[in-house]
């Protein structure tokens, strides 16, 4: 680095702590990206103070290229925009090269999702537990509501565990959820869920009559909100998973609901429909799904279309 760059680079630095507050780790971090962009620059025949908005895009795109991630890119694109706010403020430049340059997009990861297989081997060991008699049914039967509502419906585990208990008034197979924002919604629900939640209904009640205090939520708990923490949930799910053989690393409550979402897709259901299933307020949030739609679709075209039987049965 320059003598120049360097006395701008301190400065920088100096006015970071002054004026913004910031912590050490945090100037170390923007001295080392500024460094390491500065000798990207020298091998172009460029400072810190010349370089141009052409010189700052192909620094990304070295770090690209070098395998950064995308969180990184964004880290080191973050120092330089701080750098030449600085520089431009302080007259120093009557430019920001930095003001045109794109964040580099984050790819989006797949959601964790399981099979229909293990679905039926989770909620079939549910099943079969809640069979049993003796002590720890009641406990049981809940483990069966809470397994059947969520996969009936793909609730958000917050709305799951926080249901009021005022559901059970509910005739029918549709269930009132209220989710984000205090906006509700309705779902259907399965056979097997309005099934496991009168079971459970019978078992709550019977305990109510036994001398256990009555609640206002569906799953009471003796914890500060008053019904099922949903930590606790999450921990008995993975225990009904390793029961059932499932690998408890790939399983929680979000899981659950990322399945009944891309089940629903893969026998038909259309985007839009899983979109108010789920509570999403924009459909771009549920568009993570595409990329089980566009295999259902890939499979259609292949199994249908009659220029893909040609391709395979040539003459």
């Amino acid at each position: 680095m320059s003598d120049m760059s360097h006395a701008h680079v301190e400065a920088f630095l100096e006015m970071m702590s002054a004026e913004r507050g910031s912590a050490a780790n945090t100037l170390a971090s923007y001295e080392r990206d500024l460094d390491d962009l500065s000798a990207y620059l020298r091998e172009r025949k460029a400072t810190l103070i010349s370089a141009t908005s052409t010189d700052l895009a192909a620094y990304l795109g070295h770090l690209a290229a070098k395998g950064f991630a995308a969180s990184s890119q964004a880290r080191r694109l973050s120092a330089m925009r701080q750098f030449y706010k600085f520089l431009y403020a302080e007259g120093i430049r009557t430019d920001d090269p930095s003001s045109i340059l794109d964040a580099p997009k984050k790819r989006q990861s797949l959601p964790k999702t399981l099979t229909e297989a293990d679905v039926s081997r989770l909620l079939q060991r549910a099943q079969d537990e809640a069979k049993e008699e003796g002590r720890g049914r009641y406990m049981r039967l809940r483990m069966l509501a809470l397994m059947e509502l969520l996969y009936a419906t793909g609730m958000r585990v917050s709305e799951l565990v926080s249901l009021p208990a005022k559901v059970l008034d509910q005739e029918g197979r549709f269930l009132i959820i209220r989710g984000k924002g205090n906006k509700e919604r309705l779902v259907p629900l399965s056979r097997a869920a309005v099934s496991a939640l009168a079971d459970y209904a019978d078992a709550r009640a019977a305990a109510v009559r036994a001398g256990e205090p009555d609640s206002p939520w569906l799953f009471p708990s003796g914890g500060r909100e008053g019904f099922l923490p949903r930590q606790v949930f999450a921990r008995d799910l993975k225990g009904l998973a390793a029961r059932a053989g499932i690998r408890t690393a790939a399983i929680s409550p979000h899981v659950l609901r990322h399945a009944f979402a891309s089940h629903l897709l893969q026998n038909g259901a259309d985007l839009r429909v899983v979109q108010e299933l789920l509570g999403h307020s924009d459909i771009s949030t549920t568009q993570i799904y595409t990329h089980v739609l566009e295999e259902r679709l890939r499979e259609v075209v292949e199994t249908h279309h009659p220029l893909a039987k040609t391709q395979k049965n040539p003459d």
